[in-house]
């Protein structure tokens, strides 16, 4: 059995899950990161040294980074849908995990952190601003791509780069800004992504 450690709050163990969703794989799920299940146990540590979440138990096989936790899931299942065996189709739909992991959450952690969690240790309006600014940009790009496809990320086909994009652009959505620029494409690929139950479950389900 699979199993799944991570509090369900957190958007990256979200991602894991809408992925199990999409491919209907069952998978247990341990709430670590609660104050019943802190990172901090020596227990979690020898799972995960970063004490971050997720964590995925695969019989005596252990692996961090939720990107990663979702290819290797997909290469498990065999899913060439999700994430290609071909270097060309794999590495475009890798391009666009990584820019998701990489530029995108970093332009948007210190907005949503001021924002949304109040954090005290994100509280600078000019910081904020160069955020909101930084993650506007990197909205167009997403923007742009996608009125290039007309569906999801790389064209009419779903894959590994919708799930842990998809969780991002609700982020996008569900943050409070005074003046949100239209992007079209990015509209109509939200409109499809909550038509799918996976996403319904775990992507959109209240949280951002």
């Amino acid at each position: 059995m699979l199993t799944l450690l991570g509090r369900s709050p957190s958007i990256n163990v979200r991602k894991v899950l809408w992925l199990c969703a999409e491919m209907q794989l069952p998978i247990a799920h341990e709430e670590w990161g609660t104050p019943q299940l802190p990172l901090n146990q020596p227990l979690f540590l020898s799972l995960n040294p970063n004490a971050q979440v997720p964590v995925l138990r695969d019989g005596d096989f252990v692996l961090w980074e939720s990107n990663t936790i979702c290819r290797y899931l997909a290469c498990r299942e065999k899913r060439v849908d999700l994430l290609p065996t071909t270097p060309l189709a794999r590495a475009k739909v890798e391009q666009w995990m990584d820019w998701q992991l990489g530029d995108l959450n970093n332009a948007w952690r210190y907005a949503f952190m001021g924002l949304v969690r109040h954090s005290p240790a994100h509280a600078d309006p000019a910081l904020v601003a160069r955020s909101l600014a930084d993650w506007t940009r990197l909205m167009q790009i997403l923007d742009t791509q996608l009125s290039k496809t007309g569906a999801f990320v790389l064209g009419e086909d779903f894959t590994l780069a919708d799930v842990v994009l998809g969780l991002s652009v609700h982020r996008w959505f569900m943050t409070p800004l005074e003046e949100r620029l239209l992007l079209p494409a990015v509209d109509a690929y939200y409109a499809q992504l909550s038509m799918r139950p996976g996403f319904q479950l775990h992507g959109r389900n209240g949280l951002p």
